[in-house]
């Protein structure tokens, strides 16, 4: 799937201000509206921008077990959101979010790095140009 650089970097930028701010994002994901928190951004093996989030509400192709069930992490790649919007709301989670996961091989953010929430501030443009496939 193609997508504009422009498309990319405002996703990212959503993304990474979720993750500093703790709160819930709203964005469709392969053509289904989903509400996420995302705990780690990052690139995947193959240099792909990826998240791994927690879903909490929405549609899903594999259907959602209820709140705070462990089989409700999704990892997405960023390439493919659109009309990401930040929500005020609780910050959703699950026990097993320590787990070893294999989503991102390079993280570039981790909301376990923002005990608290960070107050709004720009976000800066990845020093860091990754391939998108």
């Amino acid at each position: 799937m193609s997508v504009s650089v422009r498309a990319l970097e405002q996703a990212h930028a959503q993304v990474r201000a979720a993750i500093v701010r703790r709160r819930p994002i709203a964005a469709l994901y392969r053509g289904r509206r989903r509400l996420l928190c995302p705990h780690l951004l990052g690139w995947n093996r193959y240099g792909r921008l990826q998240m791994l989030c927690y879903q909490y509400g929405g549609e899903s192709e594999s259907g959602l077990k209820p709140a705070g069930a462990s089989d409700n992490w999704r990892c997405l790649a960023v390439e493919s959101l659109s009309q990401v919007e930040l929500l005020d709301g609780p910050w959703q989670t699950a026990e097993n979010h320590s787990r070893p996961q294999t989503c991102i091989e390079e993280v570039e953010l981790d909301v376990d790095t923002y005990p608290e929430p960070v107050p709004p501030t720009p976000s800066p443009i990845p020093q860091k140009c990754k391939t998108l496939a």
